[in-house]
């Protein structure tokens, strides 16, 4: 078992290109759309200056480091871009908004974070292309024809989490649990693929389990609290609406006993109990490496196959305070990175 603090540098390291970029601006599309902006890189030698127009669905970690990982890729690409940085705060109304702003300002490429936010982008147009990450499977959000070939304006990295093996490590980390509750928001549609995939797993596992969907944010502590007594532990994917209110998640949860296995790195952070986790960070690298490839050597969305993350890229994390409070032994983890 390892004890390390989390990578900060190449997180610090984008944040402060994009501030040192140039002047940032507030162009907010509605109230309740925060966080919008524009900024610029220094020119590249051949003196093309691309428009990019990012959509971010929400703020949290897991989101802010997709977005800090593509934005690193540009800038190590050494190409001159200007890029609009635009947050619609998990309201439905603003991605459209936003997404319409976007493509009404000619951008080249838009970068979408999150299924929402890309099902948003995707609606306004069909000729800019469009690149998303922190999104579960594209094919079965609509996003394109099939994950292997998109066939349209859309492509991106996927955020597709080893679901079985956080299963497992449920079962490792809890070997008396015989419930499972599982939280998520009904209105995510990639949620809905990784419930599916826990419940296959729990079942091969012999495991009850039980659905436990919220609508909203709001909805989270009662639900939570509806759980005690029926359940002995939870699991939460890498969904949207959990992952922002996780401090809320955690709270509760731990008050009252339950475990809580999640779907990321940035959800253990913020109180969850373990995770075997993708790198956000280097999956948004990813998404502006193919956003690279479309810009300066021509290459087509629809003939880019959707990328994954290896299952050797992921990493062991456990929340060691989370784990004393609830009286988990996690000394076992070998190899695990504790937060």
């Amino acid at each position: 078992m390892t004890i390390i603090d989390r990578p900060v540098s190449r997180r610090a390291a984008a944040l402060g290109a994009l501030a040192a970029a140039g002047s940032v601006f507030l162009a907010g599309c509605s109230d309740d759309a925060a966080d919008s902006g524009s900024s610029s890189n220094g020119a590249s030698g051949d003196g093309t200056t691309y428009k990019i127009g990012v959509l971010q669905l929400t703020e949290h970690g897991a989101l802010d480091q997709t977005n800090e990982g593509f934005v690193a890729a540009l800038d190590e690409s050494g190409i001159s871009y200007e890029i609009d940085q635009q947050n619609a705060q998990n309201d439905q109304s603003a991605c459209q908004t936003i997404a319409s702003k976007l493509v009404n300002d000619g951008d080249d490429l838009i970068f979408a974070i999150g299924t929402p936010a890309a099902q948003a982008v995707a609606g306004a147009t069909s000729d800019i292309p469009i690149v998303g990450s922190a999104i579960t499977d594209y094919a079965e959000s609509g996003l394109v024809e099939s994950n292997d070939a998109p066939g349209g304006n859309v492509t991106g990295s996927s955020d597709l989490t080893p679901v079985a093996d956080q299963i497992d490590l449920l079962q490792q980390l809890l070997p008396d649990a015989g419930s499972v509750g599982i939280l998520y928001c009904s209105a995510e549609s990639n949620s809905e693929v990784q419930v599916s995939l826990a419940e296959e797993t729990l079942d091969g596992a012999g495991l009850a389990h039980e659905r436990y969907s919220v609508s909203s944010s709001n909805e989270i502590q009662q639900m939570i609290e509806s759980m005690v007594g029926k359940v002995d532990a939870i699991y939460a994917p890498t969904d949207n609406t959990i992952a922002a209110g996780m401090a809320t998640v955690s709270m509760v949860a731990n008050e009252n006993g339950l475990p809580v296995i999640v779907g990321c790195d940035t959800m253990v952070e913020d109180g969850g109990l373990a995770s075997y986790s993708i790198n956000y960070y280097d999956l948004g690298y990813k998404a502006g490496e193919m956003a690279l490839r479309i810009l300066t050597e021509g290459a087509e969305p629809a003939d880019m196959p959707i990328e994954y993350l290896s299952s050797d890229e992921c990493q062991l994390i456990v929340n060691q305070a989370t784990a004393d409070a609830l009286g988990v032994d996690v000394s076992g983890l070998e190899g695990a990175e504790i937060v």
